[in-house]
């Protein structure tokens, strides 16, 4: 778990260095950085996106059968 937590530290600060002020960023800006986040392929998923993997996983799920229907 310390492992992944340290992995998305890494990856946010590319797009924000420890002890930026976040107010200076629109939300819109700071939900920008998140999809691209998101969207980044991961080995730990085969090379998939976080996004695309939680996609899978809502379609497969019994709930959306029963959303769908």
């Amino acid at each position: 778990q310390r492992g992944s937590n340290e992995n998305m530290n890494g990856l946010v600060r590319q797009y924000l260095p420890k002890g930026t002020d976040l107010s200076v960023y629109s939300q819109e800006e700071l939900d920008a950085i998140a999809d691209e986040i998101n969207n980044r392929p991961r080995k730990g998923l085969g090379v998939r996106s976080p996004l695309s993997v939680y996609r899978e996983l809502l379609l497969n799920s019994p709930q959306h059968s029963t959303l769908i229907h």
